[in-house]
């Protein structure tokens, strides 16, 4: 899998792939991460990648060309010649709200260019030519794309078989089965007077799943109600 990030802020990214789980991911080399300044495939001296929106408005809009020139670039860089290997995906508002399934259908693909968004926007002449698919991480305006870039370079490279030690640990998450998580507990066994579950120290597996999936159940319907309603 290789990642190739386009923004305008790649300082922004010198640490995202150096801790954890996500730094095997790519210091094993099951995944590839590679990030673009668009200011770099600008023309002109001053490096211009922006310019007021027509029609008027506050604000600016990322201009077609840079991004287009810097889609390109990668594209041949990466000699993915087949269309459907390479997915080129744009951090907006506007876009599909990602969710897990949404993360495990990426995995299809060989090359992943993300465009991070910033301003007013990005020249819709770019979208219409280049851009796959808009992604949106929640209902909520951030100053740009960078910090959901984050998101999705966190929540693919761990999803890729052989980053996660125990495949169990994928399998069993949040959302996997269209319920959260069940409650957790480790030593000791009493803290400030409360105690673990007596049937989670019993040694009855079987007792153990059912109440996992019972409390998944209470939890998902208390605090998800429409996460519930839809997966049951």
């Amino acid at each position: 899998m290789i990642i190739d990030i386009i923004t305008i802020f790649p300082d922004m990214f010198k640490t995202i792939a150096q801790f954890g789980v996500i730094r095997e991911a790519f210091a094993s080399g099951s995944c590839e991460l590679n990030i673009y300044d668009l200011r770099d495939f600008s023309s002109g001296r001053y490096r211009k990648i922006d310019d007021r929106p027509y029609g008027g408005g506050p604000g600016m809009i990322l201009m077609a060309g840079p991004l287009d020139r810097a889609i390109r670039h990668i594209k041949r860089k990466n000699s993915i010649r087949q269309k459907n290997l390479q997915k080129v995906i744009l951090l907006s508002p506007g876009g599909k709200v990602l969710k897990q399934q949404v993360l495990k259908d990426f995995l299809a693909f060989k090359n992943l260019i993300i465009i991070c968004g910033r301003y007013e926007g990005v020249d819709q002449r770019l979208i219409e030519l280049s851009v796959d698919m808009e992604v949106s991480i929640g209902d909520y305006v951030l100053t740009g794309g960078e910090i959901p870039a984050m998101v999705l370079i966190d929540g693919i490279a761990r999803l890729v078989p052989g980053v996660v030690g125990k495949q169990e640990s994928i399998q069993c998450e949040s959302f996997e089965k269209g319920l959260l998580d069940w409650p957790q507990y480790t030593r000791p066994p009493v803290y400030r007077g409360l105690e673990v579950p007596e049937i989670l120290t019993g040694g009855n597996h079987g007792d153990i799943e059912k109440w996992r999936k019972q409390k998944a159940e209470e939890i998902t319907r208390r605090q998800r109600p429409d996460l519930f309603d839809k997966n049951n």
